[in-house]
């Protein structure tokens, strides 16, 4: 047959069960079990083989047992849910905040919809779900990619083969954005020699709207409609034409739906291109560059979330020519200075990195974890050579994970009843966390939750190895692998070589004495490799390898194809949450904040989130702070300390076991890690901190619009501040006995008035120990002066500079050093 089209036909719902369908079409009942309890019921095995769809399962589920489900209590437990969710959404309908678009590449709000890749979409799943809890005035924009990110299979040796599938948006809770006339909407971005038009669907998060573009139309030609078909397609030029769709086209994408956000967060360096966008339409407003660009960016905010320069994109200057093209004629600068937004030299050359668009662009930048701040702060301190480190601007809010989507149904009930509905509604106030309440009930459900892990594992390696074709022993094998008793420890995570999943193999003469010592211990390993890292997947083969060749694949097992559904399985029931990056290159890191809420204890490199959270009393940490030069001796330092806490410590203290039949000692680190984990690493905390920012970054877009004489002036003025000069009278080196540092300074050259009111002179002293301190210095007849007196004993550097601050933000932002 020649097909024409295709056609969906949604069931005809009895009338008892119409709310079904609202329900299926927000995600909120993906975080509220007796929503999706309801799902499952209508037919637990199409439940789980469509991962939780419940579209496709009304779809697919045989009408009669529709019409056998509105007898009995089915039909008042679906009016229920659905009266809460009405309830929920009225509860949000008047908004917090200034209204905010949320923009990233990719989204991992539920398995069903696999348009994610890893922690940075779940993290942005998390943040929608949390701003939808706390009544944010947020929307979200990101890309529907009809073959979204891979299935993983793996052979019996290890290797990873990227399975794809298509997925049709009508079996999925998607519904096509339309404009006011009832047709679907669209919007252009102009690629080379040709126009790609994009579409939108709306996917509803609770109280919050998503909109996920797409370029799959059969306006565009076969080649432009693949540019979202798959997340992280290869090929830098596949990847500049879906951040242009998603930055420049997710702007337009607003503003044809006539939203006008007064605060922008980039969720990543992918939508950096939404900064052009916002600067080409504030030029067509009649400003000009240096002003629109201010405006811009009072209103922008930037989260960086990788430590590892490869990490961040980069393009080749005639790549980012090509497809933009006059871009810079649009925002009446010429090229030298649109490329300059985002230049960074690199040993082979010049590149445009989106990342350093995206701080030129921003107002408000951060990093994802205290650590991370840091680093993040000394790779781009390029951009502000003249600063001190200390000054870049760039902060951090630490990660945090959405409570309900990743605690266990049970426990949640668990935790309600103990710790009482205060904490239901304040998951990150430490207050409600009544911890001390939590005893044999809570070790019943773990162990209960253990052995469905054990179960899981043993039907996804029984597929595995029946879809490879291995033999009848090696099923049966298969059915009886792992100890539902037995101390088990998870490790899932991407695969990444600087994550070291073999760091366990790294000295196999210990790992062979710890396994088969007098106390039972279990691996589960899973995650994808990305499908262009070819070390990651090396290092899967190698991990394989490795268990075979030590007789282990009874003790520790790999599991292919992570993703949410698998995720939660495994923090759900593990009683152990191993992580192993190479300290410093884990920005956050979030699995095992989730897994610390289901009562799992971490066992980490004070990396990451862990670097902050870990109190010698909630965990296990493995190795020390401290970075070593040669990666070969960190892998040792770390494999011998992970081995020593595993002999020494861990196990010993699970297998205390008293008359309760648990380990008291192991449950009150629990309660410690339950405690300090579970809210201050909520994603209700973490959303609660972009607030502040979405509030100052509408504040100083407020400020900016009114200003824009002042930002004329002063950036026209700005070249002069070059041509001043500080000369100093300062003591050099000096003992203090109680008396001040003197210092005077005089400033050489004329300070045009527009720049006089930002204009400072400071001392700046560092402490050798850390710590800095900036003194303005007073103006006297002709000079600058200061007297300062340390607050405490030690050795200090100090230096004068002129400082300017920024007219809308405050900050120092240029500095001319004496």
């Amino acid at each position: 047959m020649k097909v024409l089209g295709r056609l969906t036909a949604m069931p005809e719902l009895p009338e008892a069960l119409k709310g079904l369908r609202k329900l299926a079409y927000n995600l909120w009942w993906s975080w509220n079990p007796e929503a999706a309890e309801l799902f499952q019921e209508i037919n637990p095995l199409l439940w789980k083989r469509f991962r939780g769809n419940p579209v496709k399962l009304l779809l697919e589920v045989d009408p009669p047992r529709l019409e056998a489900l509105t007898h009995g209590s089915y039909p008042a437990r679906v009016q229920a849910v659905v009266a809460a969710l009405e309830a929920y959404l009225k509860e949000r309908e008047v908004k917090q905040g200034p209204l905010t678009a949320y923009f990233s590449a990719e989204y991992g709000f539920h398995s069903s919809l696999p348009i994610y890749a890893g922690g940075l979409g779940v993290l942005a799943g998390d943040h929608i779900k949390a701003a939808s809890d706390l009544g944010l005035n947020l929307v979200g924009v990101g890309i529907f990619y009809h073959e979204g990110y891979f299935h993983q299979r793996l052979s019996p040796e290890g290797a990873q083969v990227e399975v794809y599938e298509t997925l049709h948006p009508e079996e999925l809770p998607l519904l096509p954005v339309r404009d006011r006339g009832g047709h679907p909407l669209r919007v252009g971005v102009e690629f080379p020699g040709r126009t790609v038009w994009l579409g939108a669907f709306q996917v509803q998060v609770g109280a919050v709207p998503v909109y996920l573009l797409t370029a799959d139309l059969p306006e565009n030609a076969p080649e432009d409609r693949a540019i979202t078909a798959r997340l992280y397609a290869p090929g830098l030029e596949m990847r500049i034409q879906q951040e242009m769709v998603l930055g420049i086209g997710g702007i337009r994408l607003l503003r044809a739906l006539g939203l006008n956000p007064q605060v922008f967060h980039m969720n990543e360096g992918h939508s950096a291109f939404l900064g052009l966008e916002r600067v080409r339409e504030l030029v067509a407003e009649g400003y000009t560059f240096p002003v629109a660009l201010e405006l811009a960016r009072a209103g922008a905010l930037f989260t960086t979330h990788t430590p590892v320069p490869a990490g961040h994109d980069a393009f080749p200057l005639e790549l980012v020519e090509r497809y933009l093209l006059g871009f810079w004629e649009k925002l009446s600068v010429d090229k030298e200075g649109f490329f300059a937004l985002g230049l960074e030299e690199k040993p082979w050359g010049k590149v445009f990195s989106m990342s350093n668009l995206a701080l030129r662009t921003s107002a408000q930048a951060g990093g994802v974890s205290r650590l991370h701040g840091e680093v993040s702060r000394e790779m781009f301190h390029h951009l502000w050579p003249e600063l001190l480190r200390e000054e870049v601007p760039i902060g951090h809010i630490t990660n945090g994970v959405h409570t309900w989507t990743f605690l266990h149904p049970r426990l949640r009930r668990h935790y309600a009843e103990v710790f009482g509905p205060d904490w239901l509604r304040h998951p990150e106030d430490p207050a409600t966390w009544r911890v001390e309440g939590l005893g044999e009930e809570f070790w019943r459900i773990h162990r209960d939750l253990r052995a469905e892990l054990v179960r899981e594992v043993r039907s996804r390696l029984y597929e595995q190895r029946r879809r490879n074709g291995e033999s009848p022993s090696r099923l049966r094998q298969a059915e009886r692998i792992l100890d539902p008793e037995a101390l088990t420890v998870g490790f899932a995570r991407r695969f990444a070589t600087y994550k070291r999943a073999v760091l366990l193999f790294k000295d196999p003469e210990r790992l062979l004495k710890l396994l088969h010592g007098p106390y039972p211990v279990q691996f589960v390993f899973a995650g994808k490799a990305h499908p262009k890292d070819e070390p990651g997947k090396a290092y899967l083969q190698e991990l394989v390898a490795r268990i075979k060749e030590y007789g282990l694949e009874d003790r520790m097992v790999v599991l292919e194809d992570y993703d949410m559904y698998l995720a939660r399985v495994l923090v759900h029931g593990s009683d152990v949450w191993l992580n192993t990056p190479r300290r410093p290159m884990e920005a956050s890191g979030t699995s095992g904040m989730k897994a610390a809420l289901n009562g799992v204890l971490n066992l980490s490199v004070l990396d990451g989130w862990w670097a902050e959270a870990y109190n010698g009393k909630n965990g296990f940490a493995i190795g020390d702070e401290r970075v070593y030069e040669n990666e070969e001796a960190q892998d040792m330092a770390d494999a011998q300390a992970l081995y020593d806490v595993l002999e020494g410590e861990v196990l010993h203290l699970f297998y205390a076991t008293g008359p309760e039949g648990y380990s008291s000692g192991w449950l009150s680190m629990v309660h410690e890690s339950l405690r300090t984990v579970g809210p201050r690493f909520s994603a209700a905390r973490m959303v609660r901190e972009y607030l502040a920012l979405y509030q100052r970054g509408q504040e100083w877009a407020g400020k900016a619009r009114g200003e824009e004489e002042v930002l004329r002036a002063f950036h026209q003025a700005l070249p002069a501040f070059y041509g001043l000069a500080l000369r100093v009278e300062v003591p050099g080196d000096l003992t203090l006995n109680g008396e001040p540092l003197r210092a005077r300074a005089y400033l050489e050259g004329e300070v045009p008035e527009a720049l006089r009111p930002f204009l400072e002179v400071q001392l700046v002293v560092r402490r050798a120990g850390g710590g800095l301190e900036v003194v303005p210095m007073e103006e006297a007849s002709g000079w600058f002066e200061v007297a300062y007196r340390p607050s405490r004993p030690g050795s200090y550097a100090y230096g004068v500079r002129m400082a300017l601050r920024h007219p809308v933000t405050g900050r120092v932002e240029w500095v001319r050093w004496a």
